[in-house]
């Protein structure tokens, strides 16, 4: 499981940085989302992995690992409402940006001027 888990994470940080060097500024958008999950899913794998384990310690029990922690789950599920946020904010400056300019590039000139 671990190893599936560090594929993803690696393949969704490849083609987030790929996404990112393109001169698109949707694909920019898509490349920072892309890389969001990635760091989620690093977030959630450094608290461990385990499946059917309950987060919260109860009155009798006394070994720390029979249980999950929550803060990474509770770090995950903010990052993720922020990037929802980020993504929203970005795709209002996209519009706002080609508007303005006319064209989607990054830097406001497309390839042959």
């Amino acid at each position: 499981m671990e190893l599936v888990l560090a594929l993803a994470i690696g393949v969704l940080t490849a083609s987030g940085v790929w996404l990112i060097l393109r001169p698109r500024t949707f694909q920019v958008i898509i490349g920072l989302s892309l890389m969001s999950y990635a760091v989620n899913l690093f977030i959630y794998a450094v608290g461990r992995l385990r499946v059917d384990a309950p987060p919260i310690v109860g009155k009798g029990a006394a070994n720390p690992a029979l249980y999950d922690d929550p803060l990474p789950q509770a770090l995950v599920l903010t990052a993720i409402v922020i990037s929802f946020a980020m993504t929203a904010l970005l795709l209002v400056v996209l519009l706002a940006s080609r508007g303005l300019t006319g064209t989607d590039h990054v830097d406001g000139e497309e390839e042959g001027e």
